[in-house]
């Protein structure tokens, strides 16, 4: 007898098109885990406001970033691909969790703090304190044996897991707790050495042309103390060579390392060697979502079927929530 395939779950706010860093970060994973997993992946569109009550891109942001999961290789026919917010059961779950879940464990959450300081929001709004509580409606909703996450999210994790067991102790027992699937997460470089992310203008585009990926990378920044050609470097602290890492193969990748050091090549030629191997990975990337993206109605209605498929579960799951919490005569 063949034996179920494990679920997983996970889901990104949908804030536009998908960077490099977004890509190897979660997304590539993704599409791996479509293969050996039970996969439902959806967009976080409810929680875009906890940042923004402007939500005039959301719609728009959210064919971008289906293009781009669609290009990158998720299929709706492996993967349950949804909308949040067209799965009107995450809200009930999240209000009958709020009932049970101490405010002290949501003001401890590490990145509430953070948010509130980045954003500098005077007056945070209930929900932006409740996102996590949201977040273990949408985990636990799906009764997913695995999420997965970066090292940084697994707080988030252990909460959804206290969570569960608090209403599985106040009522009875419904949820499982799932566990963290921890993503090794590479370190991906912007363009100007920091941090990929559409906030620095920084990112490298899963849509970007390869003329436009060739024109971010020449000018990348590299081992400050290469100020001449001259000059030795050293890879270990060049942004560009950070990508040499995850693109370019060992003999390559090895030949720029000594060359850098010994000032045998500049800083152009190692960004040649680096596009040579970088450019030809992402276009197919950026030619099927290209596809995609010539027709959003049809992303839009793949969303839409794929909701369809995610509220059944839903459905069934609120089944037993309600007939667990018992008020309803």
């Amino acid at each position: 007898m063949a034996h179920a395939k494990d679920r997983v779950l996970s889901g990104m706010r949908p804030t536009g098109k998908v960077h490099l860093g977004n890509y190897l970060g979660a997304l590539e994973n993704w599409v791996r885990l479509q293969e050996s997993h039970d996969c439902f992946f959806f967009v976080a569109n409810w929680h875009a406001l906890t940042d923004s009550t402007d939500t005039s891109e959301v719609p728009a942001n959210t064919v971008e970033m289906m293009a781009d999961w669609l290009g990158a290789g998720l299929d709706p026919n492996r993967s349950t691909l949804f909308i949040q917010s067209l799965v009107p059961e995450h809200a009930e779950l999240h209000l009958l969790f709020s009932m049970t879940t101490p405010v002290g464990w949501l003001e401890r959450v590490p990145t509430y703090k953070e948010r509130i300081e980045q954003l500098g929001i005077a007056s945070p709004s209930y929900g932006l304190l409740g996102y996590p509580l949201l977040q273990a409606a949408d985990i636990l909703m799906y009764k997913p044996r695995w999420v997965p996450v970066g090292a940084d999210q697994v707080p988030h994790i252990e909460l959804t897991r206290e969570v569960a067991r608090r209403f599985n102790n106040a009522f009875r027992s419904v949820f499982p707790e799932p566990d963290a699937m921890l993503t090794e997460i590479p370190k991906v470089p912007g363009t100007d050495g920091r941090k990929m992310s559409k906030s620095y203008d920084n990112a490298l585009y899963l849509s970007d042309t390869p003329e436009t990926v060739t024109a971010k990378v020449k000018p990348m920044v590299t081992d400050p103390a290469r100020k001449r050609r001259a000059d030795p470097g050293n890879p270990d602290v060049c942004p560009v060579f950070d990508l040499h890492r995850i693109f370019t193969p060992g003999p390559d990748r090895e030949a720029c390392a000594t060359g850098c050091r010994t000032a045998g090549i500049g800083c152009l030629d190692c960004k040649d060697v680096l596009l040579r191997h970088l450019l030809p990975a992402l276009e197919p990337i950026r030619e099927r979502r290209q596809a995609f993206a010539e027709k959003p109605a049809a992303i839009v209605e793949t969303l839409r079927e794929g909701s369809r498929r995610a509220r059944t579960v839903a459905q069934r799951t609120m089944d037993d929530v309600r007939t667990a919490v018992g008020i309803t005569p």
